[in-house]
């Protein structure tokens, strides 16, 4: 490597060193969500690492090819250590700060949407479903009345032109309904046999 490559790789791992104080603290901070299941825990642990390790060795690759060698730890190191000693307390003042104004923006807009999406459309629903169903109660209390000036009237005509036949014809009908009964109860009973035999 040549010396301004050799530069530009300790720049860059000094800086890809100070990135991952910062990320870490970030990690840290984040972690109190997932601690409690340890699974999660290591999990989340494993994936940062390799996340972190790859996106260090991108940089390294696009400095120098990704040649590896014993100043590139310790430009990460010296990078990592000018974090801790001179930002590290700023940077998570700041980073307790945006996680603070998240929040409350996050709940903001939670907020925002509960009260102009979902609550009128929640009551919008309510307020179509009771319509129907108000709706549907006038419907059947209607047909119920129609039903009843149509069905009694007809029946009360039927019985007065059912007296005014003959005696005889009287007889024939009571025949013929109770010889329709009789099909009626036979046809069932050889449906029900069929049934069981089925099972």
């Amino acid at each position: 490597m040549t010396l301004s490559v050799q530069f530009l790789t300790m720049i860059s791992m000094t800086a890809g060193g100070f990135y991952l104080g910062m990320i870490l603290d970030t990690y840290r901070r984040l972690s109190i969500h997932w601690k409690s299941s340890p699974f999660m825990k290591y999990f989340m642990e494993i994936i940062f690492w390799l996340t972190q390790t790859m996106v260090l060795y991108y940089v390294l690759f696009r400095v120098n090819s990704g040649e590896l060698r014993f100043y590139v730890f310790l430009a990460c190191l010296l990078g990592f250590s000018m974090y801790q000693g001179l930002a590290a307390n700023v940077y998570k003042a700041f980073l307790e700060h945006m996680i603070r104004v998240v929040t409350a923006m996050y709940r903001f807009c939670k907020r925002t949407v509960q009260v102009l999406v979902i609550t009128p459309v929640l009551s919008l629903v309510r307020f179509t479903i009771t319509i129907a169903a108000f709706i549907l109660h006038v419907l059947i209390t209607l047909l119920h009345w129609l039903f009843k000036i149509i069905y009694i009237p007809c029946f009360w005509l039927c019985r007065l032109v059912f007296r005014m036949l003959p005696s005889s014809f009287q007889v024939n009908l009571h025949k013929v309904a109770g010889f329709y009964s009789k099909i009626e109860n036979t046809c069932r009973k050889r449906i029900k046999e069929l049934l069981s035999k089925r099972r």
